[in-house]
């Protein structure tokens, strides 16, 4: 039997900016229904990965693929099932949020009485049904955050890549965006890709995850799997996640579906 194509694969891909090699050959596979953590340090190469899974930056070399779509070769059918949320992502303040909803849906050409039901459903869901004639300048840091999701969610994304979602958020808010990225992939059979370098929120939502560290990953697996390649199976992921980064050695495969 042929294994189920994955809705994400990263082969061999690299980056390089002059002598700088941000990305080192870096291979995963990520199947449908998961929440998929990309974990690392500062630097360690997490959103340079996730803008090349986007179509965002180009890879030196190695290809990427949305459910087996080169998001090179062909950007537009890949971006289609792509949604994206940026570690800082910038809105038109000026506009409503509502108006921004509207202006999104626009360019997934979805149409007009379909934006409006389902834009209105999103904006409730992020607790921003009150703010839907409201200027996005007046709106908090994690207001923004959650107009951004909403928008993001509003054409059915297969593959939602968000890059540290947490920042800033305050507690209610981190907690509706967990929730949310869990019922994408769980409830729904999306795959959400997630990169942090907060472990705690990693462990709570991730299926499955992979270490980053200069470029490479270190290692990939379950969180349960990676404390056991540790050791000391009652470690929690921080103590897993500092112990693999010190080591940096070769990848280390813990045999999880991704």
């Amino acid at each position: 039997m042929t294994a189920e194509r994955p809705m994400l694969a990263l082969e061999a891909v690299t980056k390089r900016y002059g002598a700088l090699t941000a990305v080192d050959g870096v291979s995963i596979k990520v199947p449908a229904g998961c929440v998929f953590g990309l974990l690392g340090p500062n630097g360690a190469g997490k959103t340079t990965t996730m803008k090349m899974v986007c179509g965002l930056v180009r890879p030196t070399s190695g290809c990427v693929l949305v459910d087996g779509v080169d998001v090179v070769k062909s950007p537009l059918e890949a971006k289609r099932m792509l949604g994206y949320v940026p570690d800082r992502p910038s809105l038109y303040e000026k506009l409503t949020a509502f108006e921004y909803i509207r202006f999104v849906g626009g360019l997934h050409a979805m149409p007009a009485a379909e934006v409006e039901a389902r834009g209105l459903t999103l904006l409730g869901e992020f607790g921003l049904g009150d703010k839907t004639n409201a200027l996005v300048e007046s709106f908090s840091h994690g207001m923004k955050q959650r107009l951004v999701m909403a928008s993001v969610l509003l054409h059915r994304p297969r593959l939602l890549v968000v890059d540290e979602p947490m920042v800033g958020l305050d507690p209610r808010g981190m907690r509706l965006l967990k929730a949310v990225l869990r019922a994408q992939a769980h409830a729904l059979g999306h795959t959400v890709i997630f990169s942090t370098h907060t472990l705690v929120d990693a462990e709570e939502i991730c299926d499955e995850v992979a270490i980053m560290h200069r470029g490479r990953v270190v290692a990939q697996g379950t969180p349960a799997a990676l404390r056991a390649a540790s050791g000391n199976a009652a470690a929690d992921l921080e103590q897993v996640f500092l112990a693999l980064t010190e080591a940096a050695g070769p990848q280390l495969d813990l045999g999880g579906e991704a």
